[in-house]
């Protein structure tokens, strides 16, 4: 048997896979939001710093910076801010001399603040420029402030950002990982419960299994019930088939071997062809139950509608009669009549045709002394195909109809049989989804094969 993962590791894959894809897009959606935030954090504090240098120089005229202005400056959202305040003649009034690349150049009544991107001496920075009108040392106009800070810090932030929710959803991924396995471990004890009363089973106990089981495999259990009915059904009727067939078979078996010990010890060639002609008939009749037994346990085991095929019906029964009719005792008539014309039928055409002619020869045989006519037809009906053989002999009563149908039953004995026709009919019937009905037609028995067409 092929090989698969288990169930608990499945299940558990199942269920940790779209979780880890519902983590990977979190992540991604913390990723952005970290850089989001730390931007808007950043450049809130530039936006502050500038605005405390600029209310210094105001105040001091650009001799010195309060001591939280420096603090700001130090250390702004984790990294030192550089900065430079120009006058309006472009004399630079505090700060750094040399500036970062790429400031974005202002109009000279152009007032309020603008970030930007630059480098400084080599490397990445991010910055803001404000333009606000002072009074510096009695000289009034429009003085430029520019902040900056080195973008790593800001890089920095975000990555320390993102390894706390890395940790914190690896964490939690993990935690339920090993929640989930060992849940399912739990969850599944049921279907080790279940496979404990399986193992329970033999072909000697097939009693349905009684225990209680979760909703979802309820199905399982009921049809594993079906099944193990239908086997022990099976196991059954094949113990009584043997048992039948055995008790049926000793009898002829044991004629046989009489007259062939009478054969064999015969006084004369004359009594010895006698004996002999006796010996061939009892083994004709032998062989005719053996085979008979066989069909019957071939039409019990083969589905018409897995290996049958198409075939024209009312010329195989049209067939069947014919050769019955070259057959038949001179005193007794068979008619064949039809009302439909050709037409495919899908199903088994032997077992199709054993079923008519164990119809016939049943009539033939158990017809009786007033036995004079069998008519065999065939004609559709409400979407079905009606097989009829009817016969004006002594019939069968409702009791007797019921013997007739088991398997090995004789209505009368010493007319000789195997009590196997009528079963055979009836299970041929019901191979092709149809069914036998039987009935006295007074005078004679009237039996009808109904079978429906596909």
């Amino acid at each position: 048997m092929k090989r698969t993962y288990s169930l608990r590791l499945r299940l558990t894959l199942i269920i940790l896979l779209p979780l880890l894809g519902v983590a990977f897009g979190a992540g991604l959606w913390q990723l952005n939001n970290a850089r989001v935030t730390a931007g808007d954090v950043f450049d809130r504090s530039l936006l502050s710093a500038a605005l405390s240098i600029s209310n210094d120089v105001a105040i001091s005229g650009g001799d010195a910076l309060s001591t939280s202005t420096k603090a700001i400056l130090a250390d702004t959202s984790g990294g030192r801010v550089f900065y430079h305040v120009y006058a309006p003649d472009g004399v630079i009034v505090a700060g750094y001399a040399t500036p970062p690349v790429g400031i974005p150049k202002a109009g000279d009544r152009e007032a309020g603040y603008i970030y930007f991107n630059a480098e400084y001496l080599g490397r990445d920075v991010r910055g803001l420029r404000m333009r606000s009108k002072m009074q510096v040392d009695g000289f009034i106009g429009m003085f430029t402030t520019t902040v900056w800070q080195d973008t790593r810090v800001r890089t920095a932030f975000v990555r320390a950002l993102m390894l706390r929710t890395f940790i914190a959803i690896s964490a939690i991924i993990a935690s339920l990982a090993l929640i989930v396995w060992f849940g399912v471990r739990i969850g599944l004890r049921p279907l080790l419960n279940l496979q404990e009363a399986i193992d329970l089973r033999s072909s000697d106990e097939l009693k349905p299994i009684r225990r209680a089981v979760p909703f979802e495999v309820e199905g399982i259990v009921r049809t594993l019930n079906r099944l193990l009915g239908q086997v022990s059904t099976t196991m059954e009727a094949q113990n009584e088939f043997i048992s039948n067939a055995a008790h049926q078979l000793r009898t002829p078996v044991a004629g046989v071997l009489a007259l062939a010990e009478a054969v064999q010890s015969a006084r004369d060639e004359k009594t010895m062809r006698e004996r002999s002609e006796d010996l061939v008939v009892a083994a004709k009749e032998t062989s005719q139950l053996a085979q008979r037994m066989l069909a019957y346990e071939r039409i019990k085991s083969t589905s018409p509608k897995e290996t049958g095929n198409q075939f024209p019906l009312k010329e195989t029964i049209e067939e069947v009669v014919r050769d019955v009719q070259r057959r038949r005792p001179a005193s007794i008539q068979i008619n064949w009549q039809s009302s439909t014309g050709s037409f495919s039928f899908h199903g088994d055409q032997t077992m199709i045709r054993e079923a008519v002619t164990n119809l016939i020869d049943n009539a033939l045989r158990h017809g009786g002394d007033t036995l004079s006519q069998i008519s065999v037809g065939c004609g559709l009906h409400d979407g079905a195909v009606v097989i009829t053989v009817q016969d004006d002999g002594r019939g069968l009563t409702a009791d007797e109809i019921e013997i007739a149908l088991k398997r090995f039953g004789q209505v009368e004995e010493g007319r000789g049989g195997s009590g196997l026709g009528l079963p055979i009919v009836e299970s041929v019937a019901q191979r092709h989804g149809g069914k036998l009905i039987l009935t006295s037609a007074n005078p004679g028995l009237k039996a009808e094969i109904v079978l429906p067409i596909n």
